[in-house]
């Protein structure tokens, strides 16, 4: 006898297994996932509450099958690898610890052709524990197996039960099998459904012959396919030359994976119904991983960009590669997320930095203009000023539109004549501020000379739409009047300050001392990004509130 042999504790092991990280989306396109292995045309999953509270999750295909020789190898923890090394398979254990993540018991029920025999095994953590082994159950078909499998195989395929789904949901109910648990169980199959439009979408693509075609429903609902890239409306932006990244492996030896970069179209560019194909989102961003043409990975950088910032949402970069590059990507046991090695993380970060860049630019080109039309409500530091007389302010003798010059007395004397814009014909509501898009100085403010068409000239102040300051603070401040009517209310005290204390010798400096305060400000504000329609929302329903 070889005392060397160490056998793992059957429970402590297999109970361990469970905690692997899977979520319940994952664990179930892992079960997808062999189906396609097994060349399936069509995956059936169907999610069921019993009244009682019992849960289960069924996974039909009308693959290959498998004899009961076959299921007893896959059902093995460390199943032998795969003839076809190319299969969405990896490391003969997603069937088992996929399903134990979810539920106690998984029982496999499999048949290779309509007149072949059934073969049928489970595994039951809890029958493992009393027997301290690795111990499955081979029972008896029933009258429910022969049915589902009809229902969700046809003729021949393999059929997986997932019973005693103790993890299917991420809480208990105090009233089992109740309204409040099939709303839950409900948005469960919403929400796999969207996953596997993603995951999947080559396959369900009719259209897209990079992989054959398979139909998937989630309890009987067929599912579409969701392509992240929208091709319909987004740039393709690197040439054919750039597609090609050649990696050396371990051995020296060169794989090639692809990659594409698209930049998709601002949603303010796309109808509602487009906006919601899009989906356009801080956290789409990024690399869309592909292995073997199904994605393993969705958004994020991945080490290549810093962390997910709203001007780059409109990028998504399209990877692809093979099962060669399994290790060099260090693929883990879901098949859900990859490393990049350091060198290849610079690689990435020099080819795409121009689309990086661009993508940035589209973004906030588009949000500046429309950030630039938003309204922001002045009205209440307009009212403030026009009901307290009593403030200092220069006294206007005359003014000139055509000229753009005004004669007024102030601190420095009387018959002071200034170059100033002004304004005639204003809206009695913005007479002492009013937001603008004609200062081509670049400063944030400017004072002016206004008059409506009854009263004289007063002193004002406008305020530029175009500086950052103005589209980044005043707009995210839009939703409290307070804080508008206090900077409006600053701004304001400022300009007249300047009308009040400047003669032609001190013009310059003013102007000098308002366009630092301005460039400040916009060096400050740099990496402040725009604020999106959400935030906006958010913020006016808290002002609500």
């Amino acid at each position: 006898m070889n005392d060397l042999i160490n056998q793992p504790d059957a429970p402590r092991l297999i109970y361990g297994l469970r905690d692997t990280g899977y979520s319940f989306n994952t664990a179930a396109a892992d079960i997808i996932d062999n189906s396609i292995a097994a060349n399936a045309t069509e995956v059936n999953v169907r999610i069921e509450l019993a009244e009682d509270g019992r849960k289960f999750v069924y996974f039909g295909d009308n693959g290959d099958g498998m004899d009961s020789e076959m299921l007893f190898d896959a059902m093995r923890y460390g199943a032998p690898a795969r003839a076809n090394l190319a299969s969405l398979g990896k490391f003969g254990l997603g069937l088992k610890t996929a399903s134990s993540s979810v539920c106690l018991r998984f029982t496999v029920i499999s048949r290779e052709s309509e007149e072949a025999d059934f073969a049928k095994l489970a595994w039951d953590l809890e029958h493992v524990e009393e027997q301290n082994q690795w111990e499955m159950l081979r029972e008896e078909m029933t009258a429910d197996d022969y049915e589902l499998f009809e229902e969700l195989c046809g003729d021949k395929g393999t059929l997986v039960v997932w019973s005693k789904c103790d993890r299917l949901l991420s809480k208990e109910y105090d009233d089992p099998g109740g309204a409040r648990e099939q709303a839950a169980i409900r948005r469960l199959g919403e929400r796999l459904i969207d996953h596997v439009a993603l995951i999947y979408y080559r396959f369900l693509d009719e259209g897209d012959d990079r992989e054959r075609h398979v139909s998937i429903t989630v309890n009987g609902e067929q599912v579409r396919p969701w392509n992240p890239f929208y091709p319909e409306k987004a740039d393709q932006v690197l040439s054919p030359e750039q597609q090609k990244l050649e990696i050396e492996l371990e051995d020296g030896s060169v794989e090639t994976a692809q990659i594409r970069a698209w930049i998709l179209p601002n949603r303010r560019d796309l109808t509602k119904a487009e906006q919601k194909v899009a989906n356009i989102t801080n956290r789409g961003q990024g690399f869309y991983i592909h292995r073997e043409g199904r994605v393993i990975q969705q958004g994020g950088w991945l080490g290549v960009f810093g962390a997910v910032e709203p001007h780059t949402s409109l990028l998504r970069v399209e990877f692809d590669f093979t099962h060669k590059l399994d290790e060099a990507f260090k693929v883990d046991v879901k098949k859900s997320k990859i490393l990049f090695d350091p060198a290849l993380e610079e690689a990435l970060k020099t080819l795409l930095q121009p689309t990086y860049r661009e993508a940035g630019n589209r973004y906030r080109r588009k949000e500046k203009a429309a950030a630039v039309e938003r309204g922001v409500d002045h009205g209440s530091a307009n009212k403030v000023i026009g009901n307290t007389p009593s403030t200092k302010k220069p006294d206007v003798q005359s003014a000139d539109a055509g000229q753009k010059t005004a004669t007024l007395n102030n601190n420095r004397g009387a018959g002071i004549k200034l170059r100033v814009p002004v304004d005639t014909h204003v809206n009695p509501d913005s007479i002492h501020v009013e937001a603008v898009e004609t200062i081509t100085s670049g400063d944030l403010w400017e004072p002016a000379m206004r008059s409506d068409a009854e009263s004289g000239f007063v002193a004002g102040v406008r305020i530029n739409k175009h500086h950052d300051f103005y589209l980044k603070i005043y707009q995210r401040a839009a939703a409290s009047g307070y804080a508008v009517e206090g900077m409006d209310l600053l701004l304001w005290a400022f300009a007249v300050a300047e009308q009040n204390n400047t003669n032609d010798d001190l013009e310059p400096i003013f102007e000098d001392i308002r366009n630092e305060i301005s460039t400040n400000l916009k060096k400050l504000l740099r990496e402040v990004p725009l604020p999106d329609d959400e935030e906006l929302t958010e913020a006016g329903d808290e002002e609500g509130d």
